[in-house]
């Protein structure tokens, strides 16, 4: 910029475009003004101008602009506060009366721009926060300017990097009636444009092409993938019991992750509901597991690095993807308005049935919870850059309420003289391995390699033998009276079960309180 070309900038009064001051170390002042003139919220496509160095009535103020204060003044810009990244040039111009720091910032088409998490805006020659019909305006204006990311052109992919054969044979056929698709004489280039999976101006498959049906979609985005690990424990910190990473085209990942839920996440035991009847208990449902994965792969932000996460414990499912709440979906509406990050992906995702659009799906998920015994899934919506769902295991809720069940009958009066002297040695007179065993038994009953398992997990030892068990745990437990034993006449059976007595269960209980 020429002192000709400032001057002018100097002569316009202070307004949307232009602010003036002489502060050199009020950074919160200077990102306001950055936000607000990206955020354009009058609309007129014409850049805006933060002078430093320059008194209100456009009189420079003699200030002298080193390396030290170009280089933090230009560093706003990637700092991070102010996201997406402005579109911003900081230049020193010297006149005879001082030098003046020019800060330029184009309008942003990607708004609404904001500064540590608020959105900065000019009325007229001030800067304010916009209101929710402000940001709503600004929101509008993106739509209306930026296609979704998934539409967007993948510039480094080419026609190569997608399986045609695939989309020609089998896609074309369900997203197009045959009619139509039969008089279509147009390239194949041309059709793919028409379902937005490419782009004719870059002449490359689009982010959904890739996504959906790339041959190698880590590649453009690498974290285009979902990570799943088996916890042992409620926490990170337990030993990793399985772990898969599923990556590829979601034409050929999505029917593995079916296949997945079923076979490795979901269970099933049997309860007894009477004398002669059993129902199975199943820990998920796995209809609502795969309608929580879609969502998460449909909405999730593919231009983060991060994978969906898919986090089993001892109790509880997490799933977690890259991206919060999107476009009108807000945590005061919630899940009652949807909306769509990748509504291209979301439209081929319902071609092929695994979403229905139809904004449901979390009902849905909710009701079938419900009904297999779990608690409803908690949604965390309150993270900027990504969005947590939480399922209880129906088998903890179950031992849950059974445990509530017993102690409601141990504290009957019925019970009150069995009871009277069962509670009087204390807690501490019982040995601890005894306590221990009790604890993993809970209100279970488990088999000798069940409560080894368990033994061997809490007490963080690789092996416990079965000659160990028994001498130092089971037999002093019975012999006490607090573990009986579900066969007792056969011992050795290989179907012997153990669990707690109501001295046991009184154990327990005082452990818990």
């Amino acid at each position: 910029m020429t002192e000709k070309e400032l001057q002018e900038i100097l002569l316009i009064d202070e307004s949307y475009r232009i602010e003036r001051t002489v502060s050199t170390g009020n950074m919160d002042k200077f990102q306001e003004a950055i936000c607000a003139f990206a955020n354009d919220l009058p609309g007129k496509r014409q850049k805006g101008y933060l002078l430093i160095g320059v008194y209100d009535d456009g009189k420079v103020s003699g200030l002298k602009v080193d390396d030290a204060l170009m280089k933090k003044i230009s560093g706003i810009r990637s700092d991070g506060n102010i996201l997406p990244l402005p579109v911003m040039n900081t230049e020193k111009v010297s006149t005879p009366d001082g030098d003046v720091l020019v800060v330029e910032v184009t309008p942003s088409f990607d708004t609404p721009v904001r500064y540590r998490g608020r959105t900065f805006i000019r009325i007229g020659p001030r800067r304010d926060i916009a209101s929710l019909e402000e940001e709503r305006i600004l929101l509008e204006r993106c739509g209306a300017a930026l296609p979704t990311f998934d539409t967007r052109p993948c510039r480094e992919s080419r026609l190569e990097d997608i399986d045609v054969d695939y989309i020609e044979k089998v896609y074309f056929p369900l997203a197009v009636d045959a009619e139509t698709l039969n008089n279509d004489t147009r390239n194949l280039k041309e059709k793919l444009a028409s379902l937005r999976l490419y782009n004719m101006q870059w002449d490359c498959p689009t982010y959904a092409a890739i996504i959906m049906f790339g041959r190698n979609p880590k590649f453009f985005m690498p974290g285009a993938y979902i990570q799943f690990v088996h916890f042992n424990g409620e926490d990170n910190g337990g030993r990793i019991l399985n772990e898969r990473m599923f990556e590829g085209p979601l034409y050929k990942l999505l029917p593995r992750l079916e296949n997945f839920i079923d076979d490795a996440i979901v269970t099933s035991r049997p309860v007894s509901i009477s004398t002669l009847r059993e129902k199975d208990v199943k820990n998920y449902p796995s209809k609502a597991l795969r309608e929580l994965l879609m969502n998460a792969i449909m909405h999730r932000d593919y231009q983060s690095n991060t994978p969906t996460r898919v986090y089993q414990y001892d109790d509880r499912i997490e799933i977690m993807n890259p991206g919060g709440l999107y476009g009108n979906a807000r945590p005061e509406n919630f899940p009652n308005v949807n909306d769509y990050r990748n509504n291209t992906l979301a439209g081929i995702m319902k071609t092929f049935n695994y979403v229905n659009m139809f904004n449901h799906g979390i009902q849905e998920v909710q009701l079938l919870l419900a009904e297999n015994g779990n608690s409803p899934a908690e949604f965390d919506i309150n993270m900027l850059t990504v969005f947590l769902v939480k399922i209880m295991d129906a088998n903890v809720i179950e031992a849950d309420l059974v445990r509530q069940q017993i102690f409601k009958k141990l504290d009957a009066n019925i019970m009150q003289p069995i009871m009277q002297p069962i509670m009087q040695p204390e807690l501490e007179d019982v040995p601890e391995k005894v306590k221990l065993l009790i604890s993993c038994l809970d209100v279970h009953r488990l088999s000798r390699n069940e409560l080894q398992e368990r033994l061997e997990h809490v007490t963080n030892h690789a092996t416990i033998s079965r000659q160990y068990l028994s001498k130092a745990y089971l037999q002093p437990a019975i012999e006490a009276g607090f573990i009986t034993m579900s066969l007792p006449d056969a011992p050795k059976s290989k179907h012997q079960k153990y669990y707690l007595t109501e001295k046991g269960l009184l154990v327990l209980r005082k452990k818990q309180s």
